[in-house]
């Protein structure tokens, strides 16, 4: 967050981020309604420029004009914190979460989110289980990353779970839904 105003939460100005390590290299993924100022961040955290590569690091992309229609096939990419909400037994008021370790669960867990959200799935592949520790908060958060092809069934869903994310742990690096174009 101090790639952007002081005051500014992550809910206010939708921040979502997601950390992609492969390799010797670790990539930060964040979207955003406000664009960020990276100014802040110490150069050596940075990988250098190539001279092959025309973008720059950081690089900042508008995302205007992407047409989220309906029926469009789409390859994506989420890291999520499947959980279900237990009941606490007192009325209304939601109980804690469990995670989803088993991977029939988490399926239809992203199923559910899909029909939720404007979408259903082609195909996906689970990968990545990890267990994320948030020594600060003393939380440990259940991860997995899923890689795939959906088809979009209400635009305007999809658009807000593209902007909004999708499931808890946003704070948390978790509901950041990436996509590209996919072919039938």
């Amino acid at each position: 967050m101090s790639g952007f105003p002081d005051g500014i939460t992550r809910e206010k100005a939708n921040v979502l981020h997601r950390l992609e390590i492969e390799a010797d290299n670790a990539i930060l993924l964040v979207q955003s309604d406000l664009k960020p100022d990276w100014g802040k961040i110490h150069p050596d955290l940075l990988l250098h420029a190539s001279p092959f590569d025309p973008i720059p690091n950081p690089a900042i992309r508008e995302m205007n004009g992407v047409q989220l229609t309906p029926d469009r096939l789409l390859h994506f990419r989420l890291t999520a914190n499947p959980t279900k909400r237990l009941s606490s037994g007192k009325g209304n008021k939601p109980g804690p979460r469990r995670a989803l370790y088993d991977e029939a669960d988490q399926h239809a867990w992203l199923q559910e989110k899909g029909k939720l959200n404007g979408f259903r799935l082609l195909d996906v592949q689970i990968s990545q289980p990890a267990k994320q520790t948030a020594r600060k908060q003393d939380l440990t958060l259940f991860t997995v990353q899923y890689n795939g092809r959906l088809q979009i069934t209400d635009a305007e869903k999809f658009q807000t779970a593209v902007r909004e994310g999708i499931g808890p742990a946003k704070a948390f690096g978790c509901g950041l839904l990436s996509l590209a174009p996919a072919r039938s």
